[in-house]
């Protein structure tokens, strides 16, 4: 089904994160935990957990919490990603999932959480999702596909996408703009927003979904889920997104113009059908602010 955006639907004021260092079962991630702004008596939103996509930093999928003004925003730079310091082992989707959960439980959000990946982080969200279904109320798949199953985007492309130069060399990302995402948007702002990784730390992302498929336990997945696909997207084809939505028992797949960054190229089509979802019936908001 293609998403029909209202553009009017404007994003709430601008909030700043809370961001922290925070010790998680022995690796050092910097936090960022968005609070929800809501009217008095207004009910919060359940809070939002967000997997980031491979080599992004916090800052730039912000635009979230702008758009989601009732929700917490949790989310947190990988190891060697952002102000996340380098990892010294490498680590696996399960036990980052595990983790995530002691962070959760850190913070205070003992319940459940809306979780939300896109791209690497929803591989992430997904491995969440069936290694913890107690902790997730819906989920949201955004430009991800089920891990060594996919179907391959643009082999020029691919080759671009895993390139780090990307995030170390601000020229090559403008030469290779269009090319990685094929999108009308400005370049500079979002590369303005970049914090390069570590070599490690990328490498290791890339070595941790090595091998890794979903494909094996989505069918058993009971969790509402959205899977929110570009329709232009030349890294993640949409394909894969009908492959997920075909395998997850209670998923509906919507799509959106745009490449693999619609989310921060996109916000007015995208975010308002991501709200629809979550306002769904089966979502119980937490008690009224007092």
């Amino acid at each position: 089904m293609k998403a029909s955006g209202n553009a009017q639907d404007a994003p709430g004021s601008a909030r700043e994160p809370r961001m922290e260092i925070m010790k998680i079962a022995g690796r050092s991630l910097r936090v960022a935990v968005w609070e929800a702004r809501t009217a008095k008596g207004k009910a919060k939103g359940r809070p939002i957990l967000f997997f980031n996509g491979i080599g992004a930093n916090i800052e730039i999928m912000a635009s979230l919490a702008e758009w989601m003004p009732d929700q917490d925003i949790i989310t947190f730079d990988m190891p060697g990603v952002g102000g996340s310091p380098s990892p010294r082992f490498p680590y696996r989707p399960w036990t980052m999932a595990l983790r995530t959960t002691r962070l959760l439980d850190k913070l205070g959000y003992t319940g459940k959480v809306d979780v939300m990946g896109v791209s690497w982080g929803g591989g992430m969200a997904q491995q969440f999702a069936f290694q913890h279904p107690d902790r997730v109320g819906k989920l949201i798949l955004a430009a991800t596909a089920a891990g060594v199953f996919m179907a391959p985007g643009d082999p020029k492309v691919l080759a671009k996408m895993a390139n780090p130069r990307r995030y170390i060399d601000p020229e090559f990302m403008r030469q290779n703009f269009e090319a990685l995402y094929g999108e009308e948007m400005n370049s500079d702002a979002h590369i303005g927003r970049l914090r390069p990784p570590s070599q490690r730390g990328y490498l290791y992302q890339l070595a941790a979904m090595a091998g890794w498929t979903s494909a094996f336990f989505l069918p058993f997945l009971k969790t509402p889920t959205l899977v929110l696909m570009g329709e232009s997207d030349r890294i993640v084809p949409l394909v894969n997104g009908r492959f997920l939505a075909r395998l997850i028992p209670n998923a509906q797949l919507e799509t959106v113009p745009g490449g693999h960054l619609f989310m921060v190229s996109r916000p007015a089509e995208t975010f308002p059908v991501i709200r629809r979802f979550l306002a769904g019936a089966d979502q119980q908001p937490l008690a009224a602010a007092a």
